[in-house]
């Protein structure tokens, strides 16, 4: 269909405007000799956005202004907009201000910022807060001033406006743990991925790894500072979400609030799964999932985890391979004692690893954007409410028995001879019946065609077996070198 017409400009107001300027065009035009030099337009406004309304401002943008606080100090560009112009006149106005507070009384608003700010005519030198303001947070409104709620609500109408989204769904509950631009992100992945997984049914098909790329693009991760065992070095928190079953420190089990609140997200992750298992992996069960961004996990062991995890890799990234010790009881007390030439590197990007978390593992170096998704069991599954367990079950999870076998799928690791420097030692005939970990390839499978590899059989193309010890770094030091760590919270 044909665009619709341009609404005409309103001129009203234009001839009062014209009367009231104090400059000439040629007096004005003087007055802008060298100020482009003076205040540059940020560096990120070079860069192409195709179809994009001036009114619709970058993301680097919203990061910025949603940052100011009424004592942020600010200074503006003299003069920068044309005589003969209602803008003109409001900004000869509010040019005045050297604060954020002062700028709001004198007529300008978050939308006016967000345009001068991209055009260069402000320079911002703080203070600025560290993150946007987190209405879930904050226990007494009274403490706010007017510019905290001026930005607040100009950001939430124009995170519906251009997410497509029912304003009155961007409120979030106070202690939800959610900022508002959390909660419409999430929103967007929830609305997307309930459109990828009805598509995939009307078309009998499995969920594509681009899919579920997309999906992991527009999930908001969560800062999360309690996952201290997988802390790159010089980092206090990584962008981590579980799904699924969880006990708290308080040893309640329940399902993690995002869990409920878009289940279709946890449905699609577990779909792709389940559309890739072969015939003798149907038998995995979990409870959980582990979303992850843009992190080198360290070395570590998990806590209490029952039976394998499956692990995949997604994005566009090179790198990133998870490093595993198969044979590792947990018996070298040390994890920097683990001997790199007892590792195996699986390449996760490529296909799907079952391994066992409670041995030693860590993530390769990478360059790129990496997301991972984990399916584990948590290890007191057993003791969920029966609610928890019927909720995971519909929304895709295969629950584990009460009786299982956490040895079904994956043998226990056979562990490593303290003085050798061969290796593992070797498993006994009970234990050789199961590999140590498995390797499903993802290229090209179709629902249930999936066939996986055992450990002694993997090829070097899919699992690069370490057996030189690296001479610089030792086994326990991985350190992040993802070159975007984006996350939209």
């Amino acid at each position: 269909p044909a665009p619709a017409p341009k609404k005409p400009r309103s001129t009203e107001g234009a001839a009062e405007a014209k009367a009231a300027a104090k400059m000439t065009s040629q007096e004005w035009k003087a007055l802008q000799v060298g100020m482009a030099e003076k205040w540059p337009v940020p560096d990120y406004m070079a860069t192409p956005m195709p179809g994009r309304s001036l009114t619709c401002f970058r993301d680097e943008t919203f990061s910025a202004i949603t940052r100011w606080c009424a004592e942020t100090r600010i200074a503006y560009r003299p003069h920068a907009k044309a005589p003969g112009s209602k803008s003109h006149i409001r900004y000869e106005q509010y040019s005045k201000a050297k604060s954020a507070k002062e700028a709001l009384k004198l007529g300008s608003w978050p939308a006016d910022w967000c345009w001068d700010f991209e055009r260069g005519f402000i320079k911002v030198y703080g203070p600025l807060r560290d993150e946007p303001l987190d209405m879930s947070k904050v226990q007494d409104e009274s403490t706010l001033t007017d510019v905290d709620m001026a930005i607040h609500r100009w950001y939430r109408r124009e995170l519906a406006k251009n997410l497509g989204l029912d304003y009155k769904d961007l409120f979030v509950g106070k202690g939800s743990g959610e900022s508002t631009l959390m909660r419409a992100h999430r929103l967007v992945a929830q609305r997307e991925a309930t459109k990828r997984l009805k598509a995939a049914e009307d078309e009998k098909r499995p969920i594509t790894e681009e899919e579920v790329t997309q999906t992991l693009r527009e999930w908001a991760f969560a800062r999360n500072p309690n996952r201290q065992n997988v802390l790159p070095d010089g980092q206090d928190w990584v962008w981590s979400d579980t799904l699924g079953l969880l006990r708290d420190r308080l040893g309640d089990i329940h399902l993690t609030k995002p869990t409920k609140t878009y289940p279709a997200v946890t449905q699609i992750l577990n779909k792709y799964l389940t559309d890739r298992l072969p015939e003798e992996l149907r038998s995995f069960s979990w409870t959980s999932l582990n979303l992850n961004c843009n992190y080198a996990a360290r070395l570590h062991r998990d806590g209490n985890n029952f039976g394998p995890s499956f692990i995949k890799a997604f994005g566009g990234f090179t790198g990133g391979e998870l490093n595993y010790w198969p044979e590792d009881d947990r018996k070298v007390d040390k994890l920097e004692d683990l001997k790199d030439a007892d590792k195996v590197q699986i390449d996760l990007k490529n296909g799907l690893g079952l391994f066992n978390g409670n041995c030693g593992h860590s993530v390769e170096d990478f360059q790129g954007d990496r997301y991972s998704v984990v399916y584990f069991t948590i290890g007191c599954y057993d003791k969920a409410p029966a609610e928890c367990k019927e909720q995971l079950s519909d929304f895709g999870m295969n629950y584990p028995k009460s009786d299982a076998d956490r040895y079904a799928l994956l043998r226990a690791p056979a562990g490593y001879m303290e003085k050798s420097k061969r290796g593992p030692a070797t498993p006994s005939k009970a234990q050789s019946k199961s590999p140590a970990f498995r390797f499903l390839p993802t290229e090209g499978q179709g629902q249930g065609q999936g066939k996986s590899s055992q450990g002694s059989a993997l090829t070097p193309a899919k699992v690069r077996v370490s057996r030189k010890r690296a001479a610089s770094s030792p086994a326990g030091k991985e350190t992040k070198r993802g070159t975007k760590a984006a996350q939209k919270a």
